[in-house]
């Protein structure tokens, strides 16, 4: 990497990401797969909070190569003629080439760095490949730079919380799964009439034995149990009354 490069650009290349966090080593989902653009060093969900007011960028695996959204990148540098790839609706852009030989000499687009097979109009297989090839051929990558003080990381992209090693860490904002207690994650409380048969609230439990969580739902402030239910299927009719023998 030249000097004409920005120390972002370089940290992309050099940085060591998907691997564990030195700091965060005992904690889950430490796997460093974010770049911070203003210290240059690759970092973990967990350091984020340490790094909020920094330019983040979320680094991607695609076929075991480290990917970033293209609409994340073009904020930062002029991603015309780079071939981007579809993962979960969302376009990326390779970092690194992926050198690939000629395998016969044919019609349409080659990298230009690697020889990759490309679709047309695209002629760069990667952002390292768009690099170098300006800097081959205009000696300078200024032009095509752009200025970016702000850039963070997608709001679905979940930041554990400072809690330690509790099970609860993997668990999101909207998790449906409650924690290992007996007790219900939550319950509302709602007020119907004595012939409205629609249920009030829906909770989540825990059973005991089984060891899996189980729908309990309330109505008209009443409980209705898994016991109940089977009490009630079970009761059997009473003894039908013979008929006198003629």
């Amino acid at each position: 990497m030249g000097p004409q490069k920005p120390a972002w650009l370089e940290a992309l290349y050099v940085q060591k990401f998907f691997s564990p966090c030195s700091i965060h080593d005992t904690a889950k989902k430490n796997e460093k797969n974010i770049c911070c653009l203003d210290c240059c060093t690759s970092i973990c969900p967990h350091c984020v909070l340490s790094h909020r007011s920094h330019r983040l960028l979320q680094i991607r695996r695609y076929v075991y190569h480290e990917v970033v959204r293209l609409e994340d990148l073009e904020r930062l540098l002029d991603c015309s003629n780079i071939q981007a790839y579809t993962i979960n609706a969302a376009k990326v852009v390779f970092i690194k080439k992926r050198p690939q030989n000629r395998q016969f000499k044919g019609s349409g687009n080659y990298c230009t760095s690697c020889d990759r097979s490309l679709q047309e109009p695209f002629i760069h297989c990667s952002l390292g490949c768009k690099v170098d090839f300006v800097l081959k051929h205009y000696k300078d990558l200024s032009p095509f730079l752009r200025v970016c003080k702000t850039l963070q990381l997608s709001p679905d992209f979940f930041i554990p919380q400072d809690i330690g090693d509790d099970e609860t860490t993997n668990e999101t904002p909207r998790s449906t799964i409650v924690d290992s207690s007996d007790e219900p994650l939550s319950s509302s409380s709602g007020s119907s009439g004595s012939d409205n048969m629609s249920f009030s609230c829906t909770e989540f439990v825990r059973k005991k034995r089984s060891g899996l969580y189980v729908c309990r739902r309330l109505m008209a402030n009443k409980i209705i149990t898994e016991e109940d239910m089977a009490t009630s299927m079970s009761r059997r009719k009473g003894v039908p009354h013979r008929s006198p023998f003629c």
